[in-house]
């Protein structure tokens, strides 16, 4: 699979030119370029318009989820007051409870203690713990949806916390993010702390062991050799979001491997081991949810987990994400900066339009697509997996909508193309049905070419000034009848590199003939520029008249021509041979048939063998021929045919050339490749008109049938597409 990909980008990319090293940037590179540029602005505009981040969100949600289950939090006792428990205790607790509670869990030595528990009125909270520096209380800030609810009295205000939480409530209401404490307070709020209660009580677990915390330079929250990043408000796929005071993302731990848990009878009733306590640190508080429904996390929709996860629950998620970070090097969830992301969706986008370029059927792409994007997602999940966080859903889309636009943009190219084509081909038959009558004319009175001045024909010499004003020729690699094909240079290229010139003498000067020819010339040369974009048929690098001389620039082929391995009849080619052959120019043909063009021309002097890879080239179209004179009478056609004899079937010697008329000549040489004789001297069925040859050599009755079929007198019996003869050949090769 991969070979096959490389094949078809260089097939792409690649043109072979001489030293066969160019690359086709202008065309390929343009659009890639554009469509991917246009299609990313696009979608970060869309992310910016925050229409995306719902999709981003959950995408997140589901990589926290399905991240490996992490080991207990051992340092953090949870002491749960269930619904249970206020079967037996009334809510609100009194005084008394908490503070029998408290008196027993400092018993157990316990390093901290959070209270997660607020009312109004308390009073002598605490009252007899004999570290009163022990126990963090609470506290609840203000806003519009509800009042404050202050600390408790009798407790300093260094050892309260608040209890507010940030949730995404622009999107689903799910915590993703932590506050740790606010930038400012307000004098008339009776809650004056400026830490949560999570921030407070990993602190001071931690303060104990003699890390503290402090600022950098730039202002980031520093703990112990830990650096604390505050999160920014375009924080991984967020788009402006409120990132009031200093938050960080909360990276969770599986709901079910959090910490261990007592509820508050067993601590009352003595039903704890002492262990669980000491030097712990004890957060307190309800998951009853008649008291408080508790908030949604990312394990909500999880089917074993309650829809909304209590408070306290949530403040030692994030009290152990502080310790654990700051202890044992548990990574914090880190974000690419937006230039970073832009580069990735970026990335993406080129990856879909690449290709499109290269898979342009549209199951293909979608199949090959498909691949990709499981590509994308397990980039993700390993940065994931590392606690990194990287956009996903707008990635993908970049490269669906990028790669969908250009095959869109592809296919109506193509489609203008064929449309063009198309019309170049219609006015091709009008002016080659027109140079024939015209030729027809002067067939009868040959005498009529005496008038012509051989004098004039241009012979080119490397010391001649340049060709339109920029083609050196070097030497003259063929001539006959009234034309020639030189090697030249292009001077003004960068490198210089070799081209073929070829030069193509009007069999007549008079107005007439020489508007005719003109048009056949620029209707050709047109067609050629299009098919000239397959990499095996040479690109047509320029055309233009010149003293009434018509002249075409091509690419050169190094190499020999097919006419160089065909044998004599003592040493015919095998089969393997022939089906190569005929794959690998019936594959060009296949393009160029979609193009609605005839070659007109196809004999073994016209398919070159690449040096460079060794694969077979198709040159010299034959329409343009048609506009000089033909000489010799033996190999060419005469007057309003174009083509070679031998080579040529029935209905192209009537002047009324078809798609199956190529295929025919290829079954010819393919029949002289596996025979060793010359089309010429094939005898002929005078009953059917078929070629006789099957009797000249051994060859399997697959094969056989195939190359009948291809070279049948009328085009009707014949393969009607190269296409349909690739497949029978195909078939051919699976049942050796």
């Amino acid at each position: 699979m991969i070979n096959g990909l490389l094949a078809k980008f260089r097939a792409v990319l690649i043109q072979d030119k001489g030293s066969r090293l160019t690359f086709r940037f202008p065309n390929f590179l343009s659009i890639i370029l554009l469509s991917s540029v246009g299609v990313t602005a696009l979608v970060w505009g869309v992310r910016e318009l925050k229409w995306l981040q719902a999709g981003e969100l959950s995408i997140y949600d589901r990589m926290l989820r399905s991240r490996p289950q992490e080991p207990l939090d051992g340092r953090i006792l949870l002491v749960t007051i269930t619904q249970e428990d206020l079967t037996r205790e009334k809510w609100p607790l009194s005084d008394q409870t908490i503070n029998k509670l408290l008196e027993k869990l400092e018993s157990y030595q316990p390093r901290v203690i959070g209270l997660n528990i607020y009312r109004q009125g308390q009073k002598n909270l605490a009252a007899n713990l004999h570290k009163q520096d022990l126990m963090i209380g609470t506290c609840l800030l203000s806003n519009i949806a509800r009042t404050e609810i202050p600390p408790p009295p009798n407790l300093p205000i260094d050892n309260i916390g608040f209890d507010d939480v940030v949730s995404d409530n622009a999107t689903d209401q799910i915590l993703r993010r932590t506050l740790l404490f606010t930038d400012v307070t307000n004098t008339d709020n009776k809650c004056q702390t400026r830490f949560s209660l999570a921030f407070l009580l990993a602190m001071s677990y931690l303060e104990k062991q003699g890390i503290e915390y402090n600022f950098t330079k730039n202002e980031q929250l520093q703990i112990g050799k830990t650096i604390f990043p505050r999160l920014d408000k375009n924080a991984g796929s967020y788009q402006n979001t409120d990132a009031y005071g200093y938050q960080i993302l909360l990276n969770y731990r599986h709901p079910n491997h959090l910490a261990k848990q007592v509820t508050l009878t067993q601590v009352l009733t003595d039903q704890v081991n002492p262990n669980w306590i000491q030097d712990r640190l004890v957060i307190v508080g309800t998951t009853a949810a008649s008291v408080h429904p508790g908030y949604y996390t990312p394990y909500s929709s999880l089917s074993d987990q309650p829809a909304r996860m209590p408070r306290v629950f949530i403040h030692a998620q994030i009290a152990s994400q502080i310790i654990s970070t700051v202890l044992d090097g548990r990574p914090l969830i880190y974000y690419w900066p937006d230039w970073a992301e832009w580069l990735w969706i970026w990335s993406c986008a080129l990856v879909g339009a690449v290709l499109a370029w290269q898979w342009r059927h549209p199951v293909m792409l979608i199949i090959v697509e498909s691949f990709i994007l499981v590509g994308v997602v397990g980039i993700a999940a390993g940065l994931y997996l590392q606690a990194i966080w990287i956009p996903l859903f707008t990635p993908s889309l970049a490269l669906v909508i990028t790669s969908f636009a250009v095959m869109g943009y592809t296919t109506y190219q193509t489609q203008k193309q064929n449309q063009a084509i198309l019309l170049q081909v219609e006015q091709q038959e009008e002016a080659i049905a027109q140079i024939s009558l015209l030729l027809e004319q002067t067939t009868a009175l040959p005498s009529q070419f005496n008038e012509f001045n051989f004098s004039e024909i241009s012979i080119f010499k490397t010391d001649d000034l340049l060709l339109a004003g920029r083609y050196k020729i070097l030497k003259t690699l063929a001539s006959g009848g009234f034309g020639r094909t030189y090697l030249a240079e292009d001077t003004q290229k960068q490198g210089n590199p070799i081209c073929v010139v070829k030069q193509l003498m009007p069999a007549r000067r008079d107005p007439r003939f020489m508007d005719v020819a003109r048009r056949l010339f620029n209707t050709e040369a047109q067609i050629l520029a299009v098919v000239g974009k397959h990499p095996l048929i040479p690109e047509l690098f320029a055309s233009f008249e010149e003293n009434q001389e018509f002249y075409l620039v091509q690419e050169y082929i190094l190499g020999h021509t097919l006419s160089e391995e065909l044998p004599p009849e003592t040493s015919v080619k095998n089969e393997v041979f022939v089906v190569s052959m005929l794959k690998e120019v019936l594959e060009i043909l296949a393009f160029v048939h979609d193009h609605r063009v005839i070659h007109r021309d196809i004999k073994p002097t016209n398919i070159m063998r690449s040096t460079q890879d060794n694969r077979l080239v198709l040159i010299d179209f034959g329409a343009v021929k048609l506009i000089q004179p033909r000489i010799d009478e033996a190999t060419e056609l005469a007057t309003v045919a174009i083509g070679t004899r031998g080579y040529s079937p029935p209905e192209q010697f009537a002047g009324h050339p078809r798609l199956s008329s190529d295929i025919y000549a290829l079954g010819i040489i393919g029949i002289q490749a596996i025979t060793g004789i010359p089309p010429q001297e094939l005898p002929v069925n005078p009953e059917t008109g078929n070629i006789m040859w099957r009797q000249r050599t051994n060859v399997s009755d697959e094969l056989g049938a195939i190359l009948d079929k291809m070279v049948c007198y009328h085009f009707g019996d014949r393969y009607q597409s190269a296409t349909a003869v690739l497949q029978d050949l195909k078939l051919l090769v699976i049942s050796h």
